[in-house]
């Protein structure tokens, strides 16, 4: 029996819900009128047919991506949690920010943490192409790190053996460090290796 009552919120709810855990390509008229236990006409007649839905979710990525709020009591600390949060959200919405790329709306949907890196940037005394230059950086930083991140998840664990890590051949190589050793061949943790490069970035450019 079909549900008597839905509103347009929990129909974006469901179909971003399927976007993220299966991809664009599930999201069909009808799975997600199963998925809400409606009919397919109960979705028209909120969101409309598929491509309105698709816009909708696209709407509202690069709403939820305008929420960033920077937190900490100085520039640097704030700028590295405005990193963390894009880094995290990006994380979290794969499908749906492929599905804002594709529909050329990428820059559209960086610009509010655009605008509070920048807002940072002056608060630490940066202006001009000094300001831009940080602004830039961090958000390549962080693009960059999470398309590693989805590369290394994707592919089958590889870490090398610690031995692996040291040639003798030819002479003048840095000595064995075991313990160097063991950590380079242990699992990575992704969050650490961010903001340590993260705060690094940004300790280089206010400086």
């Amino acid at each position: 029996m079909a549900r008597s009552a839905l509103s347009r919120d929990e129909v974006l709810d469901t179909a971003a819900a399927l976007v993220r855990e299966h991809g664009p390509d599930a999201l069909t008229m009808r799975r997600l009128a199963a998925e809400l236990g409606t009919a397919v006409t109960s979705i028209y007649w909120h969101v409309g047919n598929r491509e309105s839905l698709l816009d909708a979710l696209v709407a509202r990525t690069v709403a939820d991506l305008g929420t960033i709020r920077p937190r900490g009591a100085t520039p640097a600390e704030r700028i590295v949690s405005v990193a963390r949060a894009l880094r995290r959200a990006l994380r979290e919405r794969p499908h749906l920010v492929a599905m804002v790329h594709e529909r050329g709306l990428t820059e559209r949907m960086f610009l509010p943490a655009q605008r509070a890196l920048v807002h940072e940037a002056h608060a630490a005394g940066l202006r001009g192409a000094r300001a831009a230059a940080l602004v830039h950086a961090v958000q390549f930083q962080v693009v960059g790190h999470v398309l590693v991140e989805r590369n290394r998840e994707r592919a089958p664990a590889q870490p090398p053996a610690e031995t692996d890590l040291w040639v003798t051949e030819p002479t003048g190589l840095p000595a064995p460090d075991p313990e160097l050793a063991r950590a380079l061949a242990a699992p990575v943790d992704t969050e650490a290796v961010f903001l340590v490069a993260v705060r690094a970035l940004v300790a280089g450019l206010l400086r």
